[in-house]
C-alpha cells in the first residue's frame, strides 16, 4: 500500500509541475526551451515541494498532537496554535513592518508554542469522557486569541494585509522565497527519532512516568516540534484548515493507531491530499486559481462531519 501511495506522489507531482496557467509540455522541457525552463525552475517546482512537504508537516503534526493529547479530533488548527502565531505575525507587521521571513517566523513559532503550551494547560482542566470537548475548547480558545488579533488588526488597519498574506496559496510561491519550508525537513527527522517516546506518551501520563518517559518534558520538546512546523508552513503557505485532523483520522482508519505503520503514511497521504486540492484549485475556475485552503475546507469539512457522525453513530 505504501508503493501505491508513492507512485501516486509521484503522478501528483508531474501533474502539479505540467498544469498551470503558463503552458509547459515534456517536449519542450526535452528540447530546452528557455522559457518552460525558467518556468519550471522558478515557479513549478518551488510549488510542488512546497506543497509536498506542507500537506506532509501539516498532517504529521495533527497526528502528534492526537497522540499527545490522546484525542483524534485535535490539530494545530483546532487548539488556537494557529491564532496563536498569527496574533504574533501581527504584532511583528506593527512593531517591525520590515523583518526578515525569519524573524517573522521565530515569533511566529515563539507565539505558537506559547498557545499551545497554555492550551495544554487549559486541557487539564476539562472533563475527560467527552472527546469532542477538547477541540471545541479549542476552537473557543483559538477565536479568543484570532479576536483580539483582528481587534488590533482593525485599529492600526493591519487587517487586509495579514488576511491575504496569511490565506492559504501556493500561487505566489517563488523560487527565491521558498527555501524556508526546508526547515520541515528536520522536524520530520527528530519526530521519527522520538517515535517511541510519542508512542509512550499515547499510552497516558501515569503510564508513560511508570515506564521511564519524562512526561511534561517530552511534551515540551514534541509541542515545540509541532509548533516550529507549523509556524514554518504558516508563514510559507498560509492556514490550511481541517488538513491535520482528517488525514490522520483517514490514515489511522485504515491501517491502525500503531505510529511505526501510520507516521509514513499520514506523511505520504496528507501530500497526496493536498497536491489534489491544490491541482482543483487551479482548474475550477482557470485561468483564475481559487486559494487553495477554500477547497481544502470544503473537502476537509465534509470529511471532519462525517468522522463526527461515524463516531456518533457507533458509539
Amino acid at each position: 500500500m505504501k508503493k501505491i501511495g508513492i507512485f501516486l506522489l509521484v503522478i501528483l507531482c508531474l501533474f502539479s509541475i505540467f498544469i498551470g496557467v503558463g503552458e509547459m509540455h515534456l517536449t519542450g522541457l526535452i528540447a530546452g526551451t528557455k522559457s518552460q525552463w525558467l518556468l519550471l525552475e522558478e515557479t513549478r517546482l518551488p510549488r510542488t515541494v512546497s506543497i509536498v512537504l506542507a500537506g506532509s508537516m501539516l498532517s504529521v503534526c495533527g497526528l502528534v498532537m492526537q497522540k499527545v493529547l490522546q484525542n483524534r479530533f485535535v490539530s494545530t488548527s483546532s487548539i488556537g496554535m494557529m491564532d496563536s502565531a498569527r496574533f504574533g505575525i501581527l504584532l511583528v507587521m506593527l512593531f517591525m513592518p520590515n523583518s526578515s521571513i525569519w524573524q517573522r517566523s521565530f515569533v511566529a513559532f515563539i507565539f505558537s508554542y506559547i498557545g499551545v503550551l497554555a492550551f495544554l494547560f487549559l486541557t487539564r482542566l476539562l472533563p475527560k469522557n467527552n472527546p469532542l470537548i477538547v477541540p471545541l475548547t479549542g476552537m473557543m480558545f483559538g477565536n479568543v486569541i484570532g479576536a483580539l488579533a483582528n481587534f488590533f488588526g482593525y485599529q492600526f488597519q493591519l487587517v487586509q494585509n495579514m488576511s491575504s498574506w496569511l490565506q492559504g496559496n501556493f500561487a505566489t510561491i517563488m523560487k527565491e522565497d521558498y527555501r524556508l519550508i526546508y526547515l520541515t525537513i528536520p522536524v520530520f527527522i527528530i519526530i521519527f527519532l522520538l517515535l517511541q517516546q510519542i508512542m509512550v506518551l499515547s499510552l497516558g501520563d501515569d503510564l508513560a512516568q511508570n515506564l521511564g518517559v519524562n512526561v511534561k518534558l517530552m511534551q515540551f520538546c514534541v509541542l515545540g516540534l509541532v509548533a516550529l512546523g507549523s509556524s514554518v508552513v504558516l508563514i510559507m503557505v498560509g492556514s490550511i484548515p481541517f488538513l491535520g485532523i482528517v488525514v490522520p483520522n483517514l490514515v489511522t482508519w485504515y491501517f491502525g493507531d500503531h505510529l511505526n505503520h501510520s507516521l509514513a503514511f499520514t506523511a505520504i497521504f496528507g501530500a497526496n491530499f493536498l497536491l489534489i486540492c491544490d491541482l482543483l484549485a487551479r482548474v475550477l475556475i482557470a485561468p483564475y486559481e481559487l486559494p487553495v485552503s477554500v477547497v481544502v475546507g470544503v473537502i476537509g469539512g465534509i470529511i471532519f462531519l462525517t468522522l463526527i457522525i461515524r463516531r456518533r453513530k457507533f458509539a
